[in-house]
């Protein structure tokens, strides 16, 4: 997951394997197999295999329509909406984008915190030492640190990110290719039966509350679409990038969640697999290869590198979102102030203050597992909402697509362009709705009851907010005499 802010991309051309590779190392990774694979066990593969045809695939290849449409504005996702449907598209595309980004932000601030303790302690018993309201003031402090420090830490923690990001990638297909090897030495294998029946959903409330977390764990193919017009031929290249990365994000997804079936029982999974999952699939990974505690202690070092440099560009990125290309009409000029340094100060504040609203939010919920459980399972609320407004966009611009100049078109018939966006956009909406129902707890009981006020409150909050941005514009116009 996943940045969007403005990028510019260079005038140097690209290899489309190359942006199929920098695109794939922002979008999956070993941390977004674990999530669904607790929600929904072995039956996730059946969901992955849906999701690489149904949902990326299009949502790759719209947004390669759109990033070659609008490269001129570097292909953000907000600028699209602009452009595509107007400026309070573009506003309300912005906002949510950013707002998308809150949960994810607290969410990985959490778990630098538990890649230190794996770090230091090398085992689970981070609830030892703090307790949930502890857990949640070390979280904003972290965050709060970053905020300030922000120009060092971002540079210093560049380059670490590339090789973070690339390491982690690693990691998750040694994994794979390791269990293979395992099971060629005869492991025993976790779940039993392993058999077709463990792989077939049950299409019942509960799946489809939870596929909208998946929804999160794939989005991002936008940021590469950015990059379209500096490959040599678009046109036939950047269908490639997208075929390669849906065939590396099935492999991944679909391989690593079989994997995850060797080492653990699918029909019993722990409560805690969403926070400690990764840690825990490394370490009996080791273990069961006669390696001890060694692969658990290199993915523990590589999980807080990753996890420390995604809190960076998140943070500047989505405090960046809000002050730039947005029109006067929709958000106060204090609010795209810059201090000294190019820093959107405003921005970083309200960052901070929406990030703190939801870790007293979060602070209520009775341990550490469920507050990190319920800030991971609010991004399958808020992302599908912020990638509903790609669909909207795609469908705009075919609508009128005889106003726009094209380079890259994904199905020239317009009518059955038209199904396919209006599919996405259907099936993200009703993802991200379903999400709403709580994942934690027996359904009716008083920690159910809890989360679905909890999500409620939280995304009522974080959309909200930006309807008053506009009123604060209005005012400060008025103020100013303009119309």
């Amino acid at each position: 997951m996943q940045m969007d802010p403005d990028l510019t991309p260079s005038t140097k051309s690209m290899k489309w394997p190359v942006l199929t590779f920098l695109t794939f190392t922002t979008i999956v990774g070993f941390e977004d197999v674990i999530y669904p694979f607790q929600n929904q066990g072995l039956s996730v593969v059946f969901s992955w295999l849906f999701m690489a045809i149904a949902y990326v695939l299009p949502y790759g290849m719209i947004s390669a329509q759109m990033g070659s449409t609008f490269n001129e504005a570097g292909g953000g996702l907000a600028s699209w909406s602009r452009r595509a449907i107007g400026d309070g598209a573009g506003y309300w595309t912005g906002w949510m984008f950013w707002a998308s980004l809150m949960p994810y932000t607290v969410d990985v601030a959490n778990s630098v915190i538990v890649s230190l303790s794996w770090t230091i302690l090398g085992d689970n018993t981070l609830d030892k030492y703090m307790n949930n309201v502890l857990f949640g003031v070390f979280t904003f402090v972290v965050i709060g640190a970053f905020l300030l420090f922000q120009n060092f830490v971002q540079r210093s923690l560049e380059i670490m990110g590339m090789i973070a990001g690339a390491a982690m990638f690693i990691m998750t297909v040694l994994f794979v290719i390791m269990t293979v090897v395992g099971l060629r030495q005869g492991i025993h294998i976790a779940t039993q039966p392993f058999g077709l029946k463990a792989f077939i959903p049950h299409f019942d409330t509960h799946y489809f509350a939870t596929t909208g977390l998946l929804v999160f764990a794939v989005s991002g193919a936008e940021l590469g679409a950015a990059y379209v017009t500096r490959l040599r031929d678009p046109k036939s290249e950047f269908p490639k990038a997208m075929y390669l990365l849906i065939v590396l994000t099935a492999f991944l997804t679909i391989f690593g969640s079989i994997a995850l079936g060797v080492f653990f029982n699918a029909h019993h999974l722990p409560d805690d697999l969403k926070m400690n999952g990764a840690f825990y699939a490394f370490e009996r990974l080791g273990e069961s290869l006669g390696l001890g505690k060694l692969m658990l202690h290199i993915y523990s070092f590589v999980s807080l590198i990753y996890m420390l440099s995604q809190l960076a560009v998140l943070l500047d990125a989505s405090s960046r979102v809000l002050s730039a290309d947005q029109s006067d009409r929709y958000m106060p000029s204090w609010m795209r102030k810059m201090d000294r340094s190019g820093r959107p100060i405003h921005s970083y504040t309200l960052t901070a203050g929406l990030c703190l609203f939801l870790l007293l939010m979060s602070g209520t919920l009775p341990s550490i597992n469920s507050i990190f459980n319920w800030l991971l399972n609010l991004n399958g609320i808020v992302t599908p909402y912020k990638s509903c407004w790609l669909f909207l966009g795609f469908i705009a611009l075919r609508l009128h697509q005889e106003e726009y100049d094209s380079p890259f078109v994904f199905i020239k018939n317009r009518r059955l362009a038209l199904a396919v966006g209006v599919w996405g956009f259907a099936f993200a909406f009703i993802c991200a709705s379903l999400g709403v129902l709580p994942q934690e707890g027996a359904v009716w009981s008083g920690l159910w009851w809890h989360e679905l006020f909890l999500n409620i409150i939280s995304v009522a909050v974080l959309f909200g907010v930006g309807g008053i941005m506009p009123l604060l514009a209005h005012r400060e116009r008025k103020a100013k005499g303009i119309a």
